[in-house]
Order: C-alpha cells, then sequence, then structure tokens
C-alpha cells in the first residue's frame, strides 16, 4: 500500500488515501500536482482505495504539499512518512 498526502495551507492535519500500487500513487501524484499548478480555482475528489466509502474533495488552491510513501516502509522504521521527520 502507497500513502498519498496532502498539506493544507491553515490546517495542522494532513488528509491521506491509500493507492494499492506504486504506479497508481504516483499517477494520483502527478494529478495533484497538476491540480496545484492549474491557475483554476478548482476541485478535486479523491477517493481511498482500502476504504472506497471514504471520499474527501478539496479546494486546489488550498493545497501547499503533497507526498508519497510505502505504507510498509512507515512499519519497519518507526518514522511517519514525509519530510518532517526528525534526523537523528
Amino acid at each position: 500500500m502507497y500513502i498519498v498526502e496532502l498539506t493544507l495551507k491553515n490546517t495542522p492535519i494532513p488528509l491521506s488515501v491509500q493507492r494499492k500500487s506504486e504506479t497508481d500513487a504516483e499517477e494520483l501524484y502527478q494529478k495533484i500536482v497538476a491540480a496545484m499548478r492549474s491557475a483554476s480555482n478548482g476541485l478535486l475528489e479523491l477517493t481511498c482505495d482500502r476504504q472506497p466509502d471514504k471520499k474527501v474533495t478539496v479546494l486546489s488552491q488550498e493545497i501547499c504539499a503533497v507526498t508519497v510513501a510505502q505504507k510498509s516502509a512507515t512499519a519497519t522504521t518507526g518514522k511517519p512518512p514525509g519530510f518532517a521527520a526528525l534526523v537523528e
């Protein structure tokens, strides 16, 4: 499983959805980046592969960061995905 995590402006808690394959996660990542680059103020609807009933819609202009991480890597290292992890 791969986690695609969004950080929104003025929101301390990130939003995340999961994808089963690396290809699907990369495709979603590119879709989100394209929405961030777009000059239009559109809505972006995301669904989760693990929980199909889980849906979230965000305003693309409110996204300030997106990360992709493999879920199994988190379990083995004990560190959360993303770039904010503390360096020892």
